[in-house]
């Protein structure tokens, strides 16, 4: 059973014996060496490369550049932004126009090439250096009033402002303009949360799940026995209901249209609120212990328990459960239906990852390459078909499945527990919060898994996750009893998507 994620005489070429042979020899050539006043070494017997330590330039550069697994990428574009000015400022200052731009995308100058009585090239042949001639007139003339050049009025006196001789600045004024013409702008994200809320009583336990956003902008969160609503436009907080004092809110889970909240207890009940009115629609029963996760599709919830099973729930039914679904051997920690087709996958802590459909009572796929619990399940909402999940402390990785073809595509390792998962709604990016021990947030660019960025504050794991309905902002939850806000993701493009209204809410009311 895994652990639970919550609470590894030779001898010497110098020997006596040997110096004996050497000084045994009596019939050595002494090699006569003269003397002059000059030396002339003989580089024919001479390795220079090891003499020296001598390395090739291609080796050199690399050495330069940064190892893209040990840096963000963001800094990594800085980077080589501030390489390529330095070494287009540092041409125009030696060479002035004389040597052409190393920028990419230049034609590079034309190579001699020969063609064969047939039509085709043959590869030029190597000639011995020459000097080449200068692709200038060297001695042509202009006249001082011919040339143009900007000049400023100055008390009276007209003065060329690209004089060298009467500049301030260290470098040319061609220079000048390159440094002050204008370039991209790179793409910053705030390492410091715009906002951080209290959060007491938010409970430290990596198989819960107690954040959840709403399409209408609301932030649902457990605490303890109660759970609170925030509203992100307005800013105010108000406490939609609380539970049995024998009872603790263990998940929470908006339907997609953003009214109704689905809440489960230590006590394996589980709950329907309709938020706007802070009323109570239904209350349905089924698992013998904690509900740890939750998840909707449309009319359809599923809930995921201690007790090792899944129950899918139609709202319009008056009965607890439709279907019961068992395979995992141990809590089901994370549960994600699939925004394009009519799959759910489902992660527990007997380190499996299943993917099930609501007309089987057996999963249509099992993946079981994962060494500790599966908490962290995201379904890329660009490119259909393909899952992430992220394992526990002894595991530390991000493994992608083709759902479509049963097959692991990709895998990174973390060096840290993972937590939770996101994919960015604007950008083919995902968002994982990890515990043990980094307690960060980290941005990864799909499918390269380059590390965008990190985002550090939390002082314990980063237990919960969740992304704004318009994609930009993202809220982080820990065991330091905070939320944290972050804005990392801009404006993507208007998401179209047919709205489907919950066909029992005439029944619910």
């Amino acid at each position: 059973m895994p652990p639970e994620e919550g609470r590894h005489e030779p001898v010497s070429p110098f020997s006596s014996t040997n110096i004996d042979r050497l000084s045994a020899s009596p019939h050595r050539k002494r090699i006569r060496i003269s003397y002059g006043d000059r030396y002339i070494p003989n580089r024919e017997s001479v390795n220079l490369q090891a003499g020296f330590s001598l390395k090739p330039e291609s080796s050199a550069t690399d050495e330069r550049v940064p190892t893209r697994s040990s840096e963000n990428e963001l800094d990594i574009q800085r980077i080589e932004e501030a390489n390529r000015t330095f070494t287009e400022v540092l041409r125009s200052e030696l060479f002035g126009d004389e040597v052409p731009s190393s920028e990419p995308g230049r034609t590079p100058p034309p190579v001699n090439t020969e063609y064969s009585s047939n039509g085709s090239v043959t590869p030029p042949r190597s000639h011995p250096s020459a000097p080449s001639t200068p692709s200038r007139n060297l001695f042509t003339f202009m006249s001082p009033s011919a040339r143009r050049t900007p000049t400023r009025q100055i008390n009276g006196a007209t003065l060329d402002v690209e004089n060298e001789a009467f500049s301030l600045s260290p470098v040319r004024f061609q220079s000048q303009k390159m440094l002050l013409s204008p370039r991209k702008q790179l793409r910053s994200i705030s390492k410091v949360p715009f906002r951080v809320l209290d959060a007491p009583e938010l409970a430290d336990d990596f198989y819960l799940n107690l954040v959840d956003w709403s399409s209408s902008n609301i932030l649902g969160v457990g605490l303890s026995r109660s759970v609170y609503l925030w509203n992100a436009a307005s800013g105010g907080v108000s406490k939609l209901c609380q539970l049995p004092e024998n009872d603790l809110v263990t998940s929470v889970a908006w339907l997609q249209e953003g009214k109704y909240l689905a809440v489960g207890s230590h006590r394996g009940i589980v709950q329907i609120w309709d938020a706007e009115a802070e009323r109570k629609l239904r209350t349905m029963d089924g698992h013998s212990s904690r509900v740890g996760s939750l998840a909707w599709h449309g009319h359809i919830l599923s809930s995921g328990s201690r007790d090792k099973s899944i129950l899918l729930r139609d709202v319009r039914d008056p009965g607890s459960y439709f279907r019961r679904l068992t395979g995992h051997k141990q809590e089901i920690c994370g549960l994600k239906w699939s925004c394009e087709d009519d799959k759910l996958a489902s992660g527990g802590n007997d380190n499996k990852l299943f993917v099930w459909n609501s007309t089987s009572d057996t999963p249509l796929l099992k993946f079981t390459e994962h060494i500790a619990a599966v908490k962290a399940i995201a379904w890329s909402p660009h490119q259909r078909g393909i899952l992430a999940s992220g394992g526990g402390t002894a595991d530390r990785r991000i493994k992608f499945w083709n759902t479509m073809t049963n097959r692991q595509i990709n895998e990174i390792d973390t060096g840290s527990q993972i937590c939770n998962l996101v994919w960015s709604k604007n950008s083919n990016e995902i968002v994982s919060a990890h515990g043990y021990s980094q307690n960060q947030i980290a941005i990864w660019k799909y499918p390269s898994m380059r590390q965008v960025t990190a985002l550090t504050g939390h002082t314990c794991r980063v237990l919960y996750l969740a992304i704004s309905p318009d994609g930009q902002t993202i809220v982080s939850g820990a065991g330091d009893e905070t939320l944290r806000f972050w804005n990392v993701f801009g404006k993507g493009r208007p998401e179209y998507r047919e709205v489907t209204l919950l066909d029992a809410v005439p029944q619910l009311r």
